[in-house]
């Protein structure tokens, strides 16, 4: 490409510092360095973890900042020795990487790769410790490899992998990380099986995507909860089968939801980010067997206290990162079903927006009136509008 080696001037949304709203900037863009590559992105979602970090409760993040990591693009050059994808190839960035070397990536039981932002800090930054973008003369810091709210971004090459070039990029952006980390939760992390009963305890995109895999996995009941009863209509027609409100009720959740099953619930899922949604879950959970999902992400340095004899039942409390894939296996597969129509995550997005209106984005975010993801979409020629 007539680009390729070259300084691209495009534009991105710049976190200049905690609480300010990501602002449209025009950046500079550096050509990729050995095993890196350079893209166009064409959409990415507006995700709760970019809402961290404007928030100022994500740790270790260094500002300004470009985020963003819920996107889909097409590779617009390549640096010396990367050979998983070439220009023109249609891929998604991975904000867990894999590395395909360390102990968590050679292990079949691990996602967590060693060189996520998780374990090693190091991802305000490219590999070498420099950063690709510049805007006024300012050094501007990456974010989990990905920083897709940039019409041009540079990653790592265990930061991507290539998805059928037919894939409509504004529909499987999301399998970046909502619809990924959802619907894994319930096929990978808890195995749902057939005919158990499940709550959901949120549902805003990644719980409807709970709610997908849950139905998926053969439940019989899938109980949907949300203080927004908006959502209850887009819950059901993905396969929730009832639908309650906390407000509606004088006791504890987890007291109506034990009434409403027997003895608790064999799968909950905490898909809102808060430790003590958390706990009324895992006290919802059948006794003897019942298991809890946290999928959702707190903020940096929560602590979550529960009574020790909750376990000693034989609930559990398991953890899930992305739904339990190792994505770089896992995205080019779940990009193909899609495709082949095994499931419709069309449904899941509810709002679609132009990339310049990325903070109207953050508040529809923050108001959480609507189900569902925001997309932006990148227009081609510069900017296409964005879709979530």
């Amino acid at each position: 490409m007539a680009t390729a080696g070259k300084v691209i001037k495009c534009k991105a949304a710049i976190i200049w510092e905690v609480g300010q709203m990501p602002s449209v900037e025009e950046v500079e863009v550096a050509p990729p360095r050995s095993h890196e590559i350079r893209v166009k992105i064409v959409a990415t979602g507006i995700c709760r973890t970019d809402d961290h970090v404007l928030e100022g409760i994500f740790p270790n993040i260094d500002y300004p900042v470009i985020v963003g990591h819920e996107g889909a693009g097409i590779v617009e050059s390549i640096g010396p020795g990367v050979t998983s994808v070439k220009p023109g190839d249609k891929v998604i960035p991975l904000c867990i990487p894999q590395c395909g070397e360390c102990g968590c990536c050679l292990s079949p039981k691990a996602n967590c790769c060693l060189k996520s932002h998780l374990c090693e800090p190091l991802q305000n930054l490219m590999p070498d410790k420099t950063s690709r973008f510049t805007c006024r003369g300012k050094q501007i810091h990456h974010f989990l490899w990905t920083s897709t709210f940039s019409e041009y971004t540079v990653m790592p090459e265990v930061s991507i992998v290539r998805i059928d070039n037919n894939a409509p990029l504004d529909k499987v952006c999301l399998f970046a990380c909502g619809f990924s980390t959802g619907y894994g939760a319930a096929v990978n992390c808890a195995k749902v099986e057939p005919g158990s009963t499940c709550a959901i305890f949120g549902l805003g995109g990644v719980g409807l995507s709970v709610v997908m895999g849950c139905k998926v996995a053969g439940a019989s009941r899938i109980i949907g909860i949300d203080t927004n009863k908006d959502k209850f209509t887009k819950a059901k027609e993905l396969g929730a089968t009832e639908c309650i409100a906390p407000q509606d009720f004088k006791k504890p959740l987890n007291e109506v939801l034990v009434e409403m099953t027997g003895l608790g619930v064999d799968y909950a899922f905490e898909v809102i980010g808060s430790t003590d949604i958390a706990v009324t879950a895992l006290k919802s959970c059948h006794l003897g067997h019942g298991t809890c999902v946290l999928v959702g992400a707190p903020p940096g340095g929560s602590q979550l206290s529960i009574d020790p004899t909750l376990l000693l039942t034989g609930k559990k409390l398991i953890g899930c990162l992305l739904g339990g894939w190792k994505l770089k296996d896992a995205l080019p597969q779940l990009v193909s079903d899609y495709m082949k129509k095994k499931f419709n995550t069309d449904a899941l997005i509810s709002h679609t927006l132009p990339f310049e209106k990325i903070a109207e984005g953050f508040e529809l975010l923050h108001a959480g009136k609507r189900y569902g993801f925001y997309v932006l979409f990148f227009r081609l020629s510069p900017f296409l509008p964005f879709n979530q």
